[in-house]
C-alpha cells in the first residue's frame, strides 16, 4: 500500500495520509485506513484525533507525531515513486513491481497474482538448477 493524496480533490488527503502512517507506526495502519476512508468528508486534525483513539492509539502522542509531521517523509517518498511510475490516479496497482493494466476484479486478480507465483517459482527452480540460489525445503 503507497500513499497517493490527491489534493486538488480531496484537500485533506495529505493530513490523511499522514495519519495512516503515523498509525502504522504503530501497528494500526488498517485500522485507521479504514476509519479514514469511511470518513472522507471529515479529515481534520480534531476528527483524525478521534479516529486514532477509535483505532486503538495513544490520542496525545498521536497528535504530536502528526503536529511534527512525522508521515510526511514517507507520504513524500511515495509520490516520488508514483511520479517515478507515471501514475497520476488511484486505485494502481503492481504485481511483483510490474504495472498492472485491466480489470480490477477478484478472478483477473487471482489470474495475475496466480502467474506472477508461477514465474516466481520457475525462476527460482532455474536458479536451484544452475547452482545459483539456495535450495529451500518445505
Amino acid at each position: 500500500m503507497r500513499q497517493l493524496p490527491l489534493t486538488d480533490i480531496h484537500p485533506h488527503a495529505q493530513l490523511a495520509a499522514e495519519a495512516a502512517e503515523v498509525a502504522g507506526q504503530a501497528g494500526r495502519y488498517w485500522e485507521m485506513h479504514d476509519l479514514l476512508l469511511s470518513h472522507q468528508g471529515a479529515l481534520r486534525l480534531p476528527d483524525l484525533r478521534q479516529y486514532a483513539v477509535r483505532a486503538g492509539l495513544d490520542a496525545e502522542r498521536f497528535e504530536r507525531s502528526m503536529l511534527r509531521h512525522e508521515g510526511a517523509a514517507r507520504v513524500a517518498e511515495d509520490l516520488e515513486s508514483a511520479d517515478l511510475s507515471s501514475v497520476a490516479g488511484t486505485p494502481t496497482f503492481f504485481v511483483n513491481g510490474r504495472r498492472f493494466y485491466g480489470a480490477y476484479d477478484a478472478d483477473t486478480f487471482s489470474r495475475v497474482v496466480g502467474a506472477a507465483l508461477d514465474r516466481a517459482r520457475v525462476k527460482r527452480a532455474r536458479a536451484e538448477a544452475s547452482g545459483r540460489g539456495p535450495a529451500r525445503e518445505g
